[in-house]
């Protein structure tokens, strides 16, 4: 039974589509999601989120390096999570499907583009209507994130993941961007305007996360921090 069947159940005397409908009565919607995704990823262990953008073709070198982090990832008994849809989420999927480990896809309903992959194991799909509740799965459930290029989602999950590590609401977890070519400018443009200029930031923020070139060094620290840290959910 899933979480809305058991909304649904314990509100049977009420029309459920009028609950879904309204404002008030949407926060068991909301409600229903969560406890699916926190029921079925609080079983899969320790695993390691990849973003990036889902316009990237299957002979991209952005594709290819997080195919071969998935895969890097995987022989070491991490699973992998990607937000489920087409490009570097499916290049992330597939590395660590053919490598025979837990591949996750957190999918969102969207009315155009988003369709899951055929990386993901079956028992390891889910769908969601909220963007802000699958950020709580990823953020919950991820012992790192490995970032690849990508546009708008890609910069959100990011940089809300660093502004909650930043500001102690969650847990330290290695947060890794891949394609030093791609990100150095807004890098750049962070220490030089935000940390130099305005102060908008301190000096350690800029330790929350790390910009390499392959996938070998992005899989690579995350090996190392948790040669300090315990693996667990991180809130």
């Amino acid at each position: 039974m899933t979480g809305e069947d058991k909304i649904r159940q314990a509100f049977e005397n009420k029309n459920w589509q009028e609950i879904k409908v309204t404002d008030s009565w949407q926060i068991f919607k909301i409600m229903a999601e969560f406890v699916d995704g926190f029921e079925k990823l609080a079983k899969i262990g320790p695993c390691v989120s990849i973003f990036g953008s889902a316009r990237m073709k299957n002979d991209n070198k952005y594709y290819l390096l997080a195919e071969e982090t998935g895969r890097i990832l995987t022989e070491r008994g991490y699973g992998v999570i990607s937000g489920g849809g087409p490009g570097i989420m499916e290049a992330a999927n597939k590395g660590a499907y053919e490598a025979g480990g837990k591949s996750v896809g957190l999918n969102i309903e969207l009315p155009f583009e988003q369709f899951h992959n055929r990386f993901i194991d079956r028992d390891k799909l889910m769908e969601f209507d909220y963007f802000f509740v699958r950020k709580v799965m990823f953020m919950k459930y991820s012992q790192g994130f490995i970032i690849l290029p990508g546009g708008f989602g890609t910069m959100d999950e990011s940089f809300e993941a660093i502004t909650l590590i930043q500001t102690g609401k969650i847990a330290r977890f290695p947060i890794v961007f891949i394609g030093v070519d791609y990100w150095k400018g807004l890098f750049n443009w962070i220490e030089e305007k935000m940390l130099a200029e305005e102060h908008t930031i301190n000096a350690d923020d800029l330790n929350l996360y790390r910009l390499v070139d392959t996938a070998e060094e992005a899989a690579g620290h995350i090996f190392k921090f948790y040669e300090k840290y315990v693996l667990k959910p991180n809130f």
